[in-house]
This record gives structure tokens, C-alpha cells and sequence, in this order.
């Protein structure tokens, strides 16, 4: 049955679709079965728009519609089948995670590869059990090498998507207190991605690595044997220049070699310099690497600046945990403008933790003597009267309307469920 899969899988050019309303023709769908309804049961619908064939799990309401194929369980064919597209071209794969980064090192890393090879890339942030196959389908017979992003909010997630991926070298990004509710603890985020160095270093590939991570120089420092490539600013003796309201973005001299990109906010040097590392290890020039990362343009709500008609914005709202908060404040705080406020989401997914990481950014804020406006119940509990809380986005983004706000530099950042974005309309 999975050789004709696999066949089936070959004539839709693998091209897979697990929402019968993404189906345009051709595909084969996959319905996955959820925590609140089986895809498979969408399968006629599926057909009916186009899809070749709808791989279903057994004794679904759709089971003898031609055009199925029933199968045990959908997810584990759909990743048995990714493995298998993985390995039937056998490219170069570069695999990585982390805590905050991942998305923007792995756009960083496709681009500056490009310069030389043919790279297939995970799709915006298709980095789950379900969108991790998906990606590995669409290598094919053009692709030279693959760079696959692989997310995690339980402690067992690396560990099952670096067996479907086997990269054949990887990085972490860094590891921060994020997604604690999964997790349980830092420790237990530093267990669940070191997963990723465990899978290279038993199978002797090379880990990119930030020499000024403590945490992650200490993460590879307890698995003996482990093959490193080294990058850093401070271990490359990188200079930072500095940011201003006329040059916003970061900008960076590595070897001689002067850096400039999109991104905004210094925390991004880290994402660069991992692709220009890998860049190095796949004999990408310098010079070449940093034209491709100055052609870089975020467009995600990750490090993004927006100029409006009145204001200008940096978007990051497209996440937010207690490590890329912090980041942004800091960094925020730095920026050289006369008016500026940042309006700050609720970090979700903390657990026990997320009374006293809330109150730590109040805490940093007040430090750092950034104006803020704060969204969200967990900052309401800690505030103290000091900031401003608003319990929705869209309750601000109507204040901010009343407000009228002009001639501002404006910092967005939250937890997704947060959705900050609604704020930028008003500005």
C-alpha cells in the first residue's frame, strides 16, 4: 500500500494539501485526524475541488469514494512518506531550531544559499508534525540542498522531527523561557531542543554553533565528539555600528566586509552570522553572502519597520516569549527618537512562570525608562499602575484611534493569540 502511495504521491508531483480548501487541482490530500475533527471526514470535499486522490484514515464517513485510499493513520504516512521523499533525492539537508529565530535564520540561510544552489526551504513557519513532511515533499529533482525548520512546544518534538528530517547538520538558534506550560521548565528547554545536537552528534555531523551562547556552548560541551563550526560576533570580532531614525537597520562589519540588512534590532546579528556561516561551509563567498542577506526584506511581522503616513512602526508581533521580549525592550530602548512608546502583548504558553516573567518586563521597562502601553490580563496583574493596560488589542487599537498618534516611533510586540497587529491600522 505505501509503494502505491508513493506513486500516487509521484503523479501529484507531491504536491500535498491537509485543507481541502487549499486544494487548486492535482494535489493529494491528506486529512489528518485533530483534537476536534478528522480531516478525513473532508475528503469528497477535497475531491470534489480538485484533488487527485485523499488518503483517509480507515473507516471514515468518506471510506469507498474513488479516489481515497484508506490508510491506518493519516499523519504517519504522511511523515513515512516525507521520509521517503527525503531520502529518494538524498540533497544536503540543514535542519535547525530554537527558541526565537528560527523563521528569520532560515529565510537568512535560503537566501545566502541561493547565491550558489538551487535550495528548497520550509514554507513561512510549516515546522510541525504536519508541516515538516510537507516540506520535505516539496525537495525534488531541482533541489541542491534542502533547509528545513523544525518547531517545538513539547519536550518530545525534536526528538520525532529530527528522525523524519535527518539532517545532515544543523544549528540551534539559542534556547530561551518559552512555551514553560509544554516544557515545564528552562532545563526542559534546553533538553527537547538539544535533541537536535544529540541526533548529529551520534550520527558525527557537524553542529553551527554561537560561541557566545553560554547556553548552547554548554549544551554541546556535555555531548563528547561533537563537530563544530563556529560563528559569533564576539568570537568573529564583529563591529556592530550603531543604529539611528535616519539608519534603523542593522548593520554589521565582519572581515573587512561591511553587512547591511533589513532587520531591525542588534538581537539579529546572531541570525545572520548563522547564515553567513553556513554560507561558508557550503563555499558561499562573504561578499556574496552579504548581498544576499541586504536583499533580505522581512514581510512576516518579525523585525519588520513600517513607515505610515504619520508614524513609524517595528513590527514584531508576529511571537513573543520572556527572551525576545526582553531583546526588544533593550534594544527598543537604544533607538534614537524623540517620541517613541512601545505597546507590548501578553506572553502566553508560561505556565506557573507567567506572573514573574510578566512583572520582569515591567521591571525592565521602568529600568530602561521606555514609555509603554501594555495588552492583556497577565500584564493588568503586574502593572502596578506604572503602564497603561489595555485587556484586548482591538481595545487599544480604538484608544489609538481617539489618540491620533503622529511623528512617533512605535514598537509592536506579542504573543501571537495577542494578535498586535490589530494596533497598526491606528497609526
Amino acid at each position: 500500500m505505501f509503494d502505491y502511495i508513493c506513486s500516487c504521491a509521484v503523479e501529484c508531483g507531491c504536491r500535498v494539501v491537509t485543507d481541502n480548501r487549499a486544494v487548486k487541482g492535482g494535489e493529494m490530500f491528506f486529512g489528518i485526524k485533530g483534537e476536534n475533527c478528522d480531516g478525513s471526514d473532508y475528503a469528497e470535499a477535497a475531491l470534489k475541488a480538485g484533488a487527485k486522490y485523499a488518503v483517509i484514515n480507515r473507516g471514515s464517513k468518506c471510506a469507498g469514494i474513488s479516489g481515497t485510499i484508506e490508510v491506518e493513520d493519516t499523519l504517519e504516512t504522511l511523515k513515512q512518506l516525507g521520509i521517503w521523499n527525503r531520502r529518494r533525492f538524498g540533497v544536503p539537508v540543514v535542519g535547525l531550531t530554537g527558541t526565537n529565530g528560527k523563521t528569520t535564520t532560515k529565510e537568512l540561510i535560503r537566501a545566502v544559499l541561493a547565491k550558489k544552489y538551487r535550495v528548497t526551504a520550509t514554507e513561512g513557519n510549516l515546522n510541525s508534525d504536519i508541516g515538516v513532511p510537507i516540506s520535505l515533499l516539496r525537495i525534488d529533482g531541482d533541489t541542491e540542498v534542502a533547509v528545513i525548520e523544525m518547531g517545538a512546544n513539547h519536550p518530545d518534538d525534536i526528538a520525532k522531527l529530527v528522525e523524519i528530517v535527518e539532517p545532515d547538520m544543523g544549528l540551534i538558534t539559542n534556547v530561551g523561557r518559552a512555551h514553560l506550560l509544554g516544557f515545564g521548565s528552562f532545563e526542559g528547554v534546553k533538553a527537547a531542543k538539544g535533541r537536535l545536537y544529540d541526533y548529529l552528534v551520534a550520527n558525527d555531523r557537524p553542529i553551527f554553533l554561537n560561541e557566545d551562547d553560554a547556553d548552547l556552548v554548554g549544551m554541546v560541551a556535555e555531548r563528547q565528539g561533537a563537530s563544530v563550526v563556529p560563528y559569533g560576533a564576539e568570537y568573529e570580532g564583529v563591529d556592530i555600528l550603531p543604529a539611528t531614525t535616519d539608519e534603523p537597520f542593522l548593520r554589521f562589519v565582519i572581515d573587512g566586509v561591511q553587512v547591511n540588512t533589513r532587520l531591525v534590532g542588534g538581537y539579529n546579528v546572531n541570525n545572520a552570522l548563522a547564515a553567513i556561516c553556513v554560507g561558508r561551509y557550503f563555499e558561499v563567498t562573504l561578499e556574496d553572502a552579504a548581498e544576499a542577506i541586504s536583499k533580505y526584506e522581512p514581510n512576516n511581522k518579525r523585525s519588520q519597520m513600517v513607515r505610515t503616513e504619520k508614524n513609524i512602526l517595528i513590527v514584531d508581533a508576529y511571537n513573543a516569549n520572556p527572551s525576545s521580549m526582553a531583546a526588544a525592550v533593550r534594544n527598543f530602548a537604544l533607538v534614537e527618537s524623540q517620541k517613541k512608546v512601545a505597546l507590548l502583548g501578553e506572553m502566553r504558553e508560561l505556565g506557573t512562570e507567567s506572573e514573574a516573567e510578566h512583572r520582569k518586563v515591567v521591571e525592565l521597562l521602568k529600568e530602561k525608562g521606555v514609555q509603554a502601553i501594555l495588552v492583556g490580563e497577565e500584564f493588568a496583574r503586574v502593572s502596578g499602575g506604572d503602564f497603561e493596560v489595555f485587556l484586548t488589542s482591538e481595545a487599544l487599537a480604538a484608544e489609538l484611534e481617539k489618540k491620533g498618534l503622529e511623528g512617533w516611533t512605535v514598537l509592536l510586540k506579542g504573543s501571537r493569540g495577542v494578535e498586535m497587529e490589530k494596533v497598526i491600522k491606528s497609526l
